[in-house]
């Protein structure tokens, strides 16, 4: 059932993929391995990017588990399709029972897709990581696969403001490095920082191999500061996701009270007889 969901999703994915003319390019695929559990860990600019990233695991066959947050299962059709493909879950305030689950899906030989910025990336530069993709890699003994991908941010913004504008013809580039391999006794905190070192790397490869430059001043928008581009600055996007974050756990929250008042009010119905 889930390899079936989850192909059904492909084939709609690279559908909407031609339908919009989208250039995408993935270099290094070979990195990861055609079995066995993996941890494929990538930067994170936009919401596609699960999507992206996913398309690794098929140049080699295989399907990629992502932790995803929890506002993405609320949705009655897309959380039950996330399930379905054997996602999993992530509730900020209880994260460790993501680890578990991610822990058990790796051991049973799956890749699982992590985005260790935990967010979506305003400045497009790197956020801090998060140590979770680390330490499953290390707890259970299994390359850590370094993804940068780069060009999505433009695929649903028309500009700075983020106005949506779905973009035809945009390129998307993918690049896979390198796994880590790290010691079972090995600090998942510096493994960590050894990991974001190399998706940095990547990121800068990606920039530099992406076939395309903003046409004028008012488009360079997609660019970080640090390529002369005007999206926020590191702070600035910081600040941004930081907000985001917490109207998202704001309206998660808000969500989950009104279905347990729907259950409690459902709980006191009389029961037919």
């Amino acid at each position: 059932m889930a390899e079936r969901t989850y192909r059904f999703v492909i084939r709609l994915a690279r559908a909407g993929f031609a339908a919009f003319g989208l250039r995408i390019d993935v270099r290094g695929a070979e990195h990861l391995p055609r079995s066995g559990g993996a941890v494929l860990a990538s930067n994170h600019v936009s919401s596609p990017d699960y999507l992206f990233v996913g398309l690794v695991g098929r140049e080699r066959g295989r399907y990629v588990r992502f932790l995803s947050k929890h506002g993405v299962f609320l949705p009655p059709v897309v959380g039950d399709a996330m399930r379905a493909m054997r996602h999993i879950e992530v509730d900020r305030a209880h994260g460790e029972v993501a680890l578990r689950h991610a822990v058990a899906a790796v051991r049973a030989g799956e890749v699982v897709g992590v985005f260790p910025e935990a967010t979506i990336s305003h400045s497009w530069e790197l956020r801090p990581f998060r140590p979770g993709a680390a330490a499953v890699a290390t707890w259970c003994q299994v390359p850590l696969v370094p993804v940068a991908v780069w060009g999505s941010q433009r695929i649903g913004r028309s500009g700075r403001g983020g106005r949506f504008g779905l973009r035809r013809g945009t390129p998307v580039t993918i690049v896979v490095g390198e796994p880590l391999r790290p010691a079972p006794d090995a600090d998942p905190y510096a493994v960590t920082e050894q990991l974001r070192a190399g998706v940095a790397a990547l990121l800068g490869q990606a920039m530099d191999a992406y076939p395309e430059q903003p046409g004028d001043d008012a488009d360079r928008w997609w660019l970080p500061r640090s390529r002369g581009g005007t999206a926020p600055t590191v702070e600035e996007g910081l600040r941004i996701d930081e907000e985001g974050m917490q109207k998202a756990d704001l309206a998660a929250e808000r969500r989950a009270q009104r279905s347990r008042r729907r259950a409690r009010a459902t709980a006191r119905q009389p029961r037919r007889r």
